[in-house]
């Protein structure tokens, strides 16, 4: 067994699991398969490390909410914002803060990339308007 000891299992656990969205934001749908009412838990989803977590900040990322964003330059920077939010630790744990880089590489396709510590991960959104 191999232990990783860089911050790309972090980051990639940051990015890809569903933060839970806050009281402010708007979701996606408004109804879920399960419930009408949009303050249900699982509309908000979120990680079950959540539960662990007694600082208050929500693992992983509330890219979820821009999955029927349109596109455009405000759904780009909000990608960065939520990705910068979802990489809050990487000063603490690692002296370098998180460097977060979205753009469009096809229709309806956001690229990112996010780099901590000399390590990076590039990913893809899909966007579905």
């Amino acid at each position: 067994m191999a232990v990783d000891t860089t911050p790309v299992t972090p980051m990639l656990l940051s990015i890809g699991l569903d933060a839970r969205a806050l009281d402010g934001d708007v979701l996606p749908d408004g109804r879920t398969q399960w419930s009408a009412n949009p303050s249900s838990f699982q509309e908000r989803r979120g990680s079950p490390g959540d539960a662990l977590d007694g600082d208050g900040r929500f693992a992983g990322s509330r890219l979820w909410l821009l999955s029927r964003s349109k596109q455009s330059e405000e759904t780009r920077l909000l990608t960065e914002y939520y990705a910068r939010d979802s990489l809050f630790w990487a000063e603490d744990m690692t002296g370098d803060v998180a460097e977060i880089e979205a753009w469009w590489h096809a229709r309806n396709m956001l690229g990112l990339r996010c780099s901590v510590a000399g390590e990076a991960i590039t990913v893809s959104k899909r966007i579905d308007r």
